[in-house]
């Protein structure tokens, strides 16, 4: 018997935030596993689940997956996370992935996921779903990401600040994900547009080192950890007329 691969959504740092289903896994007798930068380097994902008080069991293993662009390289190691999965898997155990936020988002565990389907399509893959860190960063900051008929995008800030500008015409609410190398840009474009009073920056939504700032020009020349998102809420956006339901420009 082929073990089944679970890729366990943690949310994003509360550790009450974890669903049922996750709990039960995390209790299970399936092997862990879990993503870190370097060898022996920390694991978010790992410190969620250690801050809902379980222990790290024998059987848990690391992946490594770099902070890198270069698909070559990432793909070295997604090889190598997999083939280390595949062995657990096809010796008959089951294996979780943790995840930090939720794993259909963003998120390593796709990559691992596809790399072993790849190599053994026996191979049974289970996403459990959870919370995203933009869910419980609007919650936290009380800043609603839609109502009625609005609109919203999700996108990592590194698509750009002409991307970022242009999205604002479009979108009543926008998340941008992974500010840190574009932050002072961004908060420069929103200045420029009036956007300031109406945006969010949240650090670590949900976790003991949660951070919000409704005040985004002060973080300008600041370096913020990577686990950093913006929400902007536009509500110059000329919109046409509602129809049934949805907008007809």
């Amino acid at each position: 018997m082929i073990g089944t691969l679970y890729g366990v959504s943690l949310g994003p740092g509360d550790p009450e935030l974890m669903t049922r289903r996750a709990w039960a896994l995390l209790h299970s007798s399936a092997d862990w596993t879990y993503p870190v930068k370097r060898k022996q380097g920390e694991s978010y994902a790992l410190k969620i689940a250690l801050a809902a008080g379980l222990e790290v069991p024998e059987n848990s293993t690391e992946l490594v997956f770099p902070m890198t662009h270069d698909r070559e390289i990432l793909a070295k190691y997604w090889l190598q996370a997999a083939q280390v999965v595949l062995e657990k898997l096809q010796a008959g155990r089951d294996v979780i992935f943790l995840v930090e936020g939720d794993a259909s988002t963003y998120s390593t565990f796709q990559h691992l996921a596809k790399t072993v389907a790849g190599l053994d399509e026996a191979v049974a893959i289970e996403t459990i779903a959870g919370v995203s860190s933009f869910h419980a960063a609007a919650a936290r900051a009380k800043m609603p990401l839609a109502d009625t008929d609005d609109t919203v995008a999700i996108i990592p800030a590194g698509y750009g600040i002409e991307m970022i500008e242009n999205m604002l015409l479009d979108f009543d609410t926008l998340v941008l994900l992974k500010v840190k190398p574009l932050l002072d840009d961004i908060i420069s474009l929103l200045e420029r547009k009036e956007l300031l009073s109406q945006s969010c920056f949240i650090e670590k939504a949900g976790s003991s080192e949660e951070r919000i700032i409704h005040n985004v020009l002060s973080l300008r020349g600041e370096k913020v950890n990577y686990l950093s998102l913006l929400m902007v809420h536009n509500s110059h956006r000329m919109r046409g007329e509602l129809i049934r339901g949805c907008r007809k420009k």
